[in-house]
């Protein structure tokens, strides 16, 4: 109970790793940058010629500079109260297209 190796009272605790409630301006920017990455990836498949059924999904969704803000750190879901969570919440955020809501989300 006492002594050197005693468990120090973060990791007797609650949960070891804690998610923000809201993104930081570097993450924000990060997710910014990962759209236009795609954007441009989808672009140049676009020019390159090809035809798929996936890259006329993908043409579309909205570009980042089209999506408002709320669009870009937020995501709909029926569970929160004003159906909003944010984006960062999402499991695996970063590997999933979320550009599109609901109608009136």
């Amino acid at each position: 109970m006492f002594g050197p190796f005693r468990p120090s009272a973060i990791s007797s605790v609650g949960l070891l790793w804690k998610t923000p409630w809201k993104l930081s301006p570097t993450r924000k920017a990060n997710a910014r940058a990962r759209l236009k990455r795609v954007d441009s990836v989808i672009e140049a498949v676009r020019a390159s010629g090809v035809q798929c059924a996936a890259l006329k999904e993908a043409l579309e969704l909205p570009k980042e500079h089209e999506m408002p803000a709320k669009d870009k750190y937020t995501v709909f879901t029926p569970h929160a109260r004003g159906y909003r969570k944010g984006i960062h919440k999402v499991p695996k955020w970063t590997r999933l297209t979320l550009r599109t809501n609901p109608r009136g989300f």
